[in-house]
This record gives C-alpha cells, sequence and structure tokens, in this order.
C-alpha cells in the first residue's frame, strides 16, 4: 500500500491547527473541481484521452520497435516525463553491455550533442519522435529541420517511416507537416500542459517503445484521480489535497525551498520532473515554494548539509519504497569493524541510511512528509505523478494563482525570438536594443 506519513510535518513554525484551517477551504475547492473537470480544463485528471491512447498507440509503437533507437526531439514536459519513466522502468539502457533498444533525448540546445547523435546514430536503425503541443516550440522545431534532413539524406523517400509526430490534434506547424507527409501521428489533448503531460502518448509513447509497462502507469494515475472524478467532494479526504494544503502553510510560514528527497533510487529523475511541474506552475505573482531535488544517498554528501545546518527555510518530502529491490549480500568473511554488515544485504544500508536522514531532517527543525510507495513498478510511478500532479494544482487554487500557465517563461521566449530575428516582435526588439546598450563590465579570471 502507498500512503503519506505526517507524524514529522508539523512542529517548528509549521502549526496542525493552520494547516486543518486550510482544509476547510475543501467545499470551495471541490465546487472548483467539478466545474473545471466538466470544461474538460483538467485533462491530465480526467484521463478521457486514455482511448484514444489504447486505440492508436500501439500501433505507432510496434513500428517504432522495428528500430534500435528512438530519438526524441522535446523540451521540459516533452522530456523529463519520459526521460523519468526510461531510468525508473528500463534501466538497463545505462548499464554496461547494454545491446537493447535505447532512447536519447534531445532536451536542450547543444550542437556538440546532436553533432554527435548524428554521426553516431545510424538513420536506418533510428526511429524520431517529434514532441511539441504547440508545434511551434523553437527549440523542437529547428532539431526537426535538422533531423528530418539528416534521415532524408540517408533514406530518401523512406525518411517518413521514420518520423512520428506527437503534437496537437489540428492545428500548428507539425499537425501540417504530419498532413503534408502522411507522418505517423499522435494527439496532445486540448488543455494539457507540457509539464502535465507525461501519462499521455508524450511519455507512453516512449515507454511503450522501451517495453515499459504503460498501461500499469495508467492503472496506477487513475486509481489515484478516480475518487475526484467520481466525486469531487471527496477532495476533503485526499491526499494531494492535504499536501496542498501542508504546502500552502509552508509557504505562509516563510518555508521557501521543498526538498523532493528521492530513496528509491531508480526513482531519481522524477525529481527534475517534479521540479519543473512545481516551479512552473506555483512560481507566480511573488509567490511559491522553490522545488529541491535530491537523490539519496548521494546527497547526504553532498547538498544535505545545508538542508540540515543552513537557512531555516526548507521543507522536505521524502520518498522511498517499501520493496526495494535487495541487492546482492554481503559475505560472512568481513574484516573486523565491518561484520556488522555481514550476511546482510546491499538495500540494507540504503533503508538504514534512509531513516538516519529522515531523523536528522526533522531534528533539525525540517517539516517532513514521507511518500512511501508499495514498490518501485509502473503502477507505483504512476500514482506518484497524479498525485503530484493534482497537489500541484489544488495548492495553485489555494494560492491564488493559475496554476497552468506560466507567463514568465513565454516572456523568454519571446526575448528569444526578437535576438534570433523573428517577425512580430516590436517591443521586445526595443527591450533587446535597450538591453544591449548597458555597457558590460567585465572582470577577467
Amino acid at each position: 500500500m502507498a500512503y503519506l506519513e505526517w507524524s514529522r510535518a508539523f512542529g517548528a513554525r509549521v502549526s496542525r491547527a493552520h494547516v486543518q484551517s486550510l482544509a476547510g477551504r475543501a467545499g470551495e475547492l471541490a465546487s472548483r473541481l467539478a466545474g473545471e473537470l466538466e470544461a474538460n480544463t483538467l485533462p491530465f485528471l480526467r484521463m478521457g484521452y486514455v482511448e484514444a491512447i489504447q486505440r492508436d498507440m500501439p500501433a505507432l509503437a510496434e513500428q517504432a520497435r522495428k528500430y534500435k533507437n528512438m530519438l526524441l526531439l522535446g523540451i521540459g514536459g516533452s522530456a523529463l516525463g519520459a526521460r523519468a519513466m526510461q531510468r525508473a522502468f528500463a534501466p538497463g539502457q545505462d548499464m554496461p553491455g547494454h545491446d537493447g533498444r535505447s532512447l536519447w533525448i534531445a532536451d536542450n540546445v547543444c550542437a556538440v550533442t546532436l553533432g554527435e547523435w548524428l554521426t553516431r546514430l545510424k538513420p536506418e536503425d533510428t526511429v524520431v519522435v517529434t514532441i511539441s503541443k504547440s508545434g511551434g516550440t523553437i527549440e523542437t522545431i529547428s532539431q526537426y529541420f535538422l533531423v528530418r534532413q539528416w534521415l532524408q539524406k540517408a533514406l530518401g523517400d523512406a525518411w517518413k517511416d521514420h518520423m512520428i509526430l506527437v503534437t496537437d490534434k489540428e492545428k500548428g506547424f507539425l499537425r501540417e507537416e504530419a498532413r503534408t507527409y502522411g507522418l505517423g501521428s499522435l494527439e496532445v489533448p486540448d488543455n494539457l500542459g507540457g509539464r502535465y503531460s507525461a501519462l499521455s502518448a508524450v511519455g507512453l509513447l516512449p515507454a511503450a517503445y522501451l517495453g515499459i509497462d504503460w498501461q500499469a502507469l495508467l492503472d496506477g494515475a487513475a486509481s489515484v484521480a478516480r475518487p475526484l472524478v467520481e466525486n469531487p467532494a471527496s477532495i476533503k479526504d485526499h491526499p494531494s489535497f492535504a499536501l496542498a494544503c501542508w504546502a500552502k502553510a509552508l509557504e505562509e510560514y516563510g518555508y521557501h525551498d521543498l526538498i523532493f528527497f528521492c530513496y528509491e533510487p531508480l526513482f531519481a529523475t522524477y525529481g527534475p520532473w517534479f521540479a519543473q511541474l512545481w516551479a512552473e506552475s506555483l512560481g507566480k505573482d511573488g509567490l511559491g515554494t522553490m522545488p529541491v531535488p535530491a537523490t539519496g544517498v548521494t546527497d547526504q554528501h553532498s547538498v544535505n548539509q545545508m538542508f540540515l545546518d543552513g537557512l531555516r527555510n526548507k521543507a522536505c518530502l521524502f520518498l522511498t519504497s517499501s520493496k526495494p529491490v535487495s541487492g546482492p549480500v554481503f559475505p560472512e568473511d568481513l574484516p573486523e569493524g565491518w561484520n556488522f554488515l555481514a550476511g546482510k544485504p546491499f538495500a540494507s544500508l540504503l533503508e538504514a541510511e534512509g531513516m538516519g536522514t529522515r531523523m536528522a531532517l526533522t531534528q533539525c527543525d525540517v517539516p517532513l512528509v514521507h511518500i512511501n510507495l508499495d514498490n518501485a513498478g509502473e503502477f507505483s510511478g504512476g500514482q506518484l505523478m497524479m498525485l503530484l500532479e493534482a497537489a500541484t494544482i489544488f495548492t495553485g487554487w489555494l494560492m491564488g494563482i493559475n496554476p497552468v500557465d506560466q507567463p514568465a517563461v513565454e516572456l523568454g521566449k519571446r526575448l528569444a525570438n526578437a535576438r534570433l530575428g523573428k517577425p512580430g516582435y516590436p517591443k521586445e526588439e526595443q527591450d533587446l536594443a535597450a538591453y544591449l546598450q548597458v555597457p558590460e563590465e567585465k572582470q577577467s579570471f
């Protein structure tokens, strides 16, 4: 059974009574939830798109599995979920001697990396998946142009069999490309922002390609979402709402950093996925808490010093699972001073260090909620994603901000377009000119 453990969530500056007072807003949020479900503005929660995925994705996944490599072009929410799933549920790619299918994710503007991939990967062995809901994400579309050319040069007209697009059903550049060239495609549903899209075709197509049990991911997510969808009034007892009330209280009491400390090693890349979800959703109007991904036990030996003895502005979500892989067993003939390990499985070290870190954090006045998964399988992974997505939405509503837009991110995109000379950005061009007129103050080192 997956559960939240609350005994260390309060104390220091965080009052249980205050969190309970926030829970008194459950009726208000239940009404809003019912309205937004009816309007289909929360598709990640309603999961109405699952029927289309189950109908359309298997054939494209089977087509993709003919190839040894998948090159995914996508950034932010189009990449982070897929990477989290690959590292958690198909870690063989990162092991010595791997000769099976591999997923390569082009999630940044790195000329060196893309150049190396286009040199080392064989076009005939590669399927390319381009993901952009809008079809206009400049980083992804620029990669698409280069990779399309790479495929065309090597394969001629057969390049079309090596390209799959995941984008809006009706509009945008990528949808036009799909129509023009007859490319295989899957849709990103309306109102489904990138950071909430991991359990749609965006993340599930790469998962299916790697042989991950994508249906179990959906089933796990549905088990968390179903009570909210079938009866919005049940929000008052839902763990995602409890997390939201706690998170809102943290902000009010000056806890501005929220550590996501993962002590299930295969889930470590869920940390960056959560960081985007939380930060892009809630960092608005001078509000929000900063997500800080951390991996146990690695970060015990680095940033944990700051967590324990730095500024007292940190709280923690602490992730474990009940059934970690035990691993090899220590031999009986260990040297003196180390024989306390004899006969124990390697995983006992992870459990002990996790317990020690959890205790140390709470003794240093870090409010902590322990998230314990039943195991490290796909069903649990889907449960965790849905729990955190719903908690993010409800936290935003309690804060009085819109948790599904990202206005500041869009500002940076507009300024970048002006820098590149794209027409239609006169104000940004003026701002850019003014920015560049400020004399630089350089100091060599």
